[in-house]
Order: structure tokens, then C-alpha cells, then sequence
């Protein structure tokens, strides 16, 4: 094993060589865990951040390119969705790792160990390359990918003669279950997006990826994400709790001898609706229908606002209340308002409903979500590293 080994250093020397993965590779946070037996990537199912473990010695024993193949191998995971996406209905943990697996490793096969299952080698020597996952699950070779049989172990150790899978698996069908995943796809779109960008602007472009890959990963920056699920998750992780003394509950650390606690939670959030005219009806009318139902769950203050916000026009939405779509203002667009209204309400989140036609506002005390059209989501006065959501 090479001491001390640093990952940060050999991300760094591909990246060099790869702009699209160096973009990709900031939005994802990495962690030494001697724990795990290789290496893995995942959704943290609480926060719904991507985060890659590894465990340093067994990527200290492998030679430069193949731990740059390991990381692609990572990246590539999350490129074609395997960790946000649940795996097909009834089939086996390990066939779906090992079919996973193949995809990938198809465009980086002479870049990985031994060990790794790819296409046209060991027991996979008659698959073709270049297949997807849900191909080489339907033809996957008789044994290959039964549970406790076979050579692919979904969280193999990379050492061995028998090729498998070279990383841990572990905790993909947790992320998909989780509510943090909707959010989860978003960010990863979003990243992708801007790994592209970045990538094109550069003279070494999109590295050694081929063309074919390229188009494949440009096309599913057009795939669509369950806005309606993100706002709910939004209106969920923006809560905070109130904690009172109740003499009615039991203490469980201490019973009968201190009063237990009551916890109630409630979110206090801003709904800042843009009122400019170049805000479709159509998008006012599937907000508020979904907002119906987030009512049950939680209380709102909607903020309409064009260059201002009118207080006068400003009100609560109670719980339990059905609300119709409304325009009570008109005029031009300033992103400024609903965030010094925000601010100095001391709310726990802001949605603003917009066609993101106005430049960029200061930064707002509590997180802030953005959501537009299609139009405005290609179109956008201003770069934000906050959640930018497409309503249908």
C-alpha cells in the first residue's frame, strides 16, 4: 500500500485530463472509511447529498490508472443513475450490481482491475459492449448474479482471481426509498448540467468519453424530476421544532422523576409568488393545486410581489385551507423583495414561484428554493447554486 494515500491527489491528476468529471467530482463528498472493503458511492438518505466512501489501502494497491478508473467507475454510477433509480421489481441485489456494473465498465474496461466485471472477458465473454443495465440484466450468463453463487459479489474486495464487482453497493436501495431522492435528482441534473458547461468551454472538452456517451449523457439533462415531490421535501427538511415541558409524558431517560417532552413541529414558510405577467396562469394554477395539498401538513405565508412585495396583499395559508390561483399585483420583476421580506420575517424556508426573468438578489437567510418553467430553467437572468425546480 502507498503511504498515506491521498485520493484528493489522484482525483486531482484526472481531472486535469477530464473537465467534465472535475465539475462532477465538486459535488461529491468523499470520505476515507477503512470500513467499507473498496470503494462506493450513494445518497445520503437524510440530506440527500451524494457522498463517496473508500477505503484507502484498497485503492493504495492499485496503479495510478486504475484508481482514475475507479473514480470514473464512481462517477459513471451516478452519470447513468443507478443510485437514484430503483432496481427492477423482483430482481436479485447482486444481478442488479453486476448488470450496473457492465454498463459502465464497457466505456472504461482497460482502466479498471482484473477483478471488475466487464463485457467480452471471463464469464461475460459473449455480452456485447456497450449495452445498458437493464440489457445485461435480461441476458446476464446462467449463475451469474444469484444470490451466494456466481463470480460477482455486489460488494467485493478487488482481489481474487474471479472478476466481480470491485465496489460496495451497499445503501442504493435506501437512497432510492428515501424522500431526500427526488432532491437528490435534481442536484445531480443540475450538476451534470454544469459539468457539461464547463467541459465545453474547455480546450480538452469532454476528455477521453466517447461521442456516443456524450450525446447519451446531454440527452438525460432533458429527463424531467417530480417537482411536486422536491417542494414536499423542501416543506419537510425546512421545519423546525418547538420543545416544551409536559408532565403528561413519560421521561424515558428519567421516569417519574422529570416531566417528558412534547415536540411539535412546524414549518414557517414563504411562498413568494412572481406576479409579472410573463407568469403563465397555467403554472399559477398546478402550484397552488399542489400547494392544496401541502396545506394538510403545514401553514404558508404567501408573498405576492412584482418590484415590491404589498404588504397589504400578503396573508396566511392555514392549515387545512383550499386556496385558488390568484394574480392581486402586476408589473415588473425584483428578486430583491420577496428576499428582504424573508429575511426579515425570520422564516425557515422560501419558495419563489418565477420565470426567472430579473437578476440575481442577495443571499437569503434561510435556504431558498427556485421554481419556473422549462423556459425559464434554459433561459435563467442569473447562475444560482440553489435548487432551481421545473414546474410541468
Amino acid at each position: 500500500m502507498k503511504k498515506d494515500f491521498d485520493l484528493n491527489l489522484h482525483a486531482y491528476r484526472l481531472l486535469q485530463e477530464e473537465p467534465f468529471f472535475a465539475a462532477l467530482s465538486r459535488k461529491v463528498e468523499k470520505q476515507a472509511d477503512p470500513s467499507i472493503p473498496t470503494a462506493g458511492v450513494w445518497v445520503n438518505p437524510n440530506s440527500g447529498v451524494f457522498e463517496m466512501k473508500y477505503n484507502p489501502e484498497f485503492l493504495g494497491k492499485l496503479p495510478e490508472d486504475q484508481i482514475r478508473g475507479v473514480l470514473k467507475h464512481e462517477f459513471y454510477h451516478l452519470i447513468f443513475d443507478h443510485v437514484t433509480s430503483r432496481k427492477p421489481e423482483g430482481v436479485p441485489h447482486k444481478a442488479w450490481n453486476i448488470a450496473a456494473d457492465l454498463a459502465i465498465n464497457s466505456h472504461i474496461a482497460d482502466e479498471l482491475p482484473e477483478t471488475a466485471c466487464v463485457p467480452g472477458r471471463g464469464p461475460f465473454a459473449e455480452l456485447p459492449l456497450f449495452k445498458s443495465a437493464e440489457w445485461y440484466l435480461a441476458n446476464l450468463p446462467e449463475g451469474e448474479g444469484e444470490e451466494g453463487e456466481g463470480s460477482g459479489e455486489g460488494s467485493g474486495d478487488g482481489e481474487g482471481d474471479s472478476p466481480g464487482s470491485f465496489d460496495d453497493h451497499s445503501g442504493w436501495e435506501e437512497a432510492a426509498d428515501s424522500e431526500a431522492n427526488a432532491l437528490a435528482k435534481e442536484r445531480l441534473k443540475n450538476a451534470i448540467k454544469e459539468a457539461a458547461q464547463e467541459a465545453a468551454k474547455s480546450a480538452k472538452g469532454f476528455g477521453s468519453m466517447s461521442g456516443e456517451l456524450k450525446e447519451e449523457i446531454l440527452k438525460r439533462l432533458e429527463t424531467k424530476v417530480d417537482w411536486k415531490k422536491v417542494l414536499r421535501y423542501f416543506v419537510k427538511t425546512s421545519q423546525r421544532a418547538s420543545r416544551s415541558s409536559s408532565v403528561k409524558r413519560i421521561n424515558r431517560r428519567y421516569a417519574y422523576i422529570h416531566p417528558g417532552k412534547r415536540v411539535k413541529r412546524q414549518a414557517k414558510i414563504a411562498i413568494a409568488i412572481d406576479q409579472s405577467g410573463s407568469v403563465s396562469n397555467e403554472m399559477l394554477e398546478a402550484f397552488f393545486s399542489e400547494l392544496n395539498k401541502l396545506a394538510k401538513i403545514a401553514e404558508f405565508t404567501v408573498v405576492p410581489f412584482d418590484t415590491q412585495v404589498d404588504e397589504s396583499k400578503v396573508y396566511v395559508w392555514r392549515k387545512g385551507e383550499n386556496k385558488k390561483a390568484e394574480r392581486v399585483l402586476c408589473g415588473g420583476t425584483c428578486f430583491e423583495a420577496p428576499t428582504d421580506w424573508a429575511n426579515n420575517n425570520n422564516v425557515d424556508g422560501v419558495i419563489i414561484l418565477t420565470d426567472m426573468e430579473a437578476p440575481k438578489p442577495k443571499a437569503c437567510k434561510a435556504q431558498r428554493m427556485w421554481m419556473t418553467d422549462a423556459r425559464g430553467a434554459a433561459n435563467p437572468y442569473f447562475q444560482t447554486n440553489e435548487r432551481v425546480v421545473v414546474v410541468d
